[in-house]
Formats: C-alpha cells, sequence, structure tokens
C-alpha cells in the first residue's frame, strides 16, 4: 500500500483500490455467492398439489349448488364450508405459485451414482490434459527461453499466437475435421488402403478421450507455456553452464536446476490447464457429440437450460469451483510456491 502511495499518489492509489474491490465484488464474488445459495436450497413441492387444487375446485361448485338449494338452519353451515374450502384452495394455490424452499445440501447428495462417476472421470480426464499439455509445452517453453535465437524465438512465439486469433470453436472445429470418421488422417488411411469408406472400417477416433485430449491441449497450450516460458526465461544461463562443467547430464541438469527454478510457472500453468480444461464444455460437446460419454460440464449444462434445475446445476457447478480450489491448494503444497509467487 506504502510503495504504490509512494509511487502514484493518494488519488491514483484510491482509483485502483476501488476499480480493484468492484472488479472482485461484481465478477468473482457476488457471482459465486449467487451460486452457492441457489446449490443450498430446493423447492419441496408437492407433486399432487395440482390434484389436489382441481379436486378442491369440484367440491366448491358442489357446495355452492347445495348452498343455493340449502334452507333454514342447513344454509350457514354449508356456507362455512364453502369459505374454510375458499380458504384452503388459496393456500394451495400459493404453495404452487410460490412453493417453499427447503435448505440443506440435497443437492450435493442427491447426485446419483452415474453422475458421480462422470464427476470423478472428468477430474481424471482433466488431470491427463494437465500432465500431458506440460510433457508437451515444458521442450517448447524452454526452447524459445534458452536454446533459440532471439530471431528463431519470436517466430517460435508468433507461430504459438497467430492460431489464437482465430475464434476457439473454429480451432476445435479443425481437430473435429481432421480426427472425423471421414476427416483428414482416415482419408489419408484410406488412400493407403489401410481403411475402407466403403466399408465403414474407419478408425473411429471421436469414440476415445484422446480427440477431446488432443483438442484441449491445443485450446490451451498457451496456458502452460507462457508461465513456464516466463520463469525459465529469469533462469541465468550460469547456471545451466555451471552445471554442465560439474558433469551434470542433460536430464540431471533440468531436474536440479531449471525445473526447480521454473516451479511458480509449471503451478500457474498447470492450475490454468486444468480449471479450464474441467470446465470446458464446447470442446467436449464438439469433439464427442455424444459418442464417448459425457464431461461433467455438459451435464451441468443440461442441469440448467434443459432440465431448468438451476439449484442442482448451481450444485454441480460448485462442486468444480470445490475442486478448483482444492487443486491449486494441491499445486501450491507440491511446488512450494506461495500466493505471490503464483501470481507474479
Amino acid at each position: 500500500m506504502n510503495s504504490l502511495i509512494r509511487s502514484y499518489g493518494k488519488g491514483l492509489t484510491g482509483i485502483f483500490i476501488t476499480l480493484t474491490a468492484f472488479w472482485l465484488l461484481l465478477l468473482i464474488i457476488l457471482p459465486q455467492a449467487f451460486m452457492l445459495d441457489q446449490s443450498l436450497w430446493s423447492i419441496d413441492k408437492d407433486d399432487q398439489l395440482g390434484m389436489k387444487i382441481d379436486r378442491a375446485y369440484s367440491d366448491l361448485g358442489l357446495l355452492e349448488y347445495d348452498v343455493q338449494q340449502a334452507t333454514g338452519d342447513t344454509k350457514p353451515a354449508v356456507q362455512a364450508k364453502i369459505d374454510a374450502l375458499k380458504e384452503e384452495i388459496s393456500t394451495l394455490e400459493s404453495q404452487e405459485t410460490d412453493p417453499p424452499r427447503e435448505y440443506g445440501l440435497q443437492n450435493y447428495t442427491r447426485m446419483s451414482s452415474l453422475h458421480f462417476s462422470i464427476f470423478v472421470k472428468s477430474i481424471v480426464y482433466a488431470l491427463a490434459v494437465t500432465v500431458l499439455a506440460f510433457a508437451v509445452c515444458y521442450p517448447v517453453a524452454f526452447t524459445i527461453a534458452k536454446l533459440a535465437t532471439p530471431q528463431r524465438a519470436a517466430l517460435l512465439m508468433l507461430g504459438l499466437i497467430i492460431p489464437y486469433a482465430i475464434n476457439e470453436l473454429l480451432r476445435v472445429y479443425a481437430w473435429l475435421m481432421i480426427l472425423d470418421y471421414q476427416g483428414v488422417i482416415n482419408s489419408l488411411l484410406a488412400w493407403m488402403g489401410v481403411v475402407s469408406f466403403a466399408d465403414k472400417t474407419w478408425v473411429p477416433f471421436l469414440e476415445y478421450p484422446g480427440s477431446v485430449f488432443v483438442a484441449l491441449i491445443y485450446a490451451y497450450v498457451l496456458f502452460m507455456i507462457f508461465p513456464i516460458y516466463n520463469t525459465v526465461d529469469t533462469l541465468d544461463k550460469n547456471q545451466l553452464e555451471a552445471a554442465q562443467d560439474l558433469g551434470g547430464s542433460v536430464f540431471l541438469t533440468h531436474w536440479r536446476v531449471v525445473l526447480p527454478h521454473a516451479k511458480p510457472g509449471i503451478a500457474v500453468g498447470c492450475i490454468m490447464t486444468f480449471m479450464l480444461s474441467v470446465g470446458s464444455y464446447s470442446v467436449p460437446q464438439i469433439m464427442t457429440r455424444g459418442k464417448s460419454g459425457d464431461w461433467f460440464s455438459q451435464l451441468i449444462y443440461r442441469q440448467f437450460f434443459e432440465t431448468q434445475n438451476w439449484n442442482v446445476g448451481a450444485a454441480y457447478a460448485f462442486s468444480l469451483v470445490l475442486v478448483c480450489l482444492a487443486f491449486i491448494l494441491i499445486m501450491m503444497k507440491v511446488f512450494k510456491v506461495g500466493i505471490r509467487d503464483i501470481s507474479k
């Protein structure tokens, strides 16, 4: 705080803090609080409520006929029944239009075994995507930071960034065209005589989770490369040369020098890739087309927009938020980094 005031003055510092607080409140705290509230209650609605109202109106019609025919002392008694029935109908209709809320964890505990298995599967798949993305991106990031000349590093960066000028959906559809039943790869295999379109003996890439993995890694590759590149780029080359002079192999140099130095970048890359993968909807939806099972994000979409069950959808979505928070804490523990290291 004091350093900000010294650098920018009290006026600008106050504006920065106000805008930051407004951003946190409007875009993070309030949406999450609303989702948490939605997930903690459900509507306690009687399934037979409509039938009870119809039956009450039918009885009311009969009583109104009876009161017209009643004479003497019987008429007040029938009228009292009518008044009581009207009050009951009013109560039932209020329950139908504004049913009572039941607070608790029932939206979480009612998750079926099938949905829970999809939940676990999505987490495992997102972890696999994260590991594969690191295996692919780490050599690239190290090459750009330490091995390539400035010109080649700029070209490599340009080659990574240019595809991201295209909308994410178009990039995913590009992989769909490559891996489709009659896509680029199967067409090449058919030209080589390995498969036959006439006999429908093509390779069903889209029926395997690997197709989603490939598309996810391609979609979020920059979120793994850039954090690793930023930390590796700050590594003094003299440390690498010293490790080589001391007889360290390439593996040991990376294991004992580069990786420890790049821990904050690796942690950030893993966190961002995992969170984007486990919460991705468009990539699994486009790549699987219902052929290799749902991801949990697709279940959340259906709860919100198909079954209109916002309470269960909020519970499912908040479950993913909790998983992401747990993953952040695990990464901080594994790589022994703090919030400040991650935020740099």
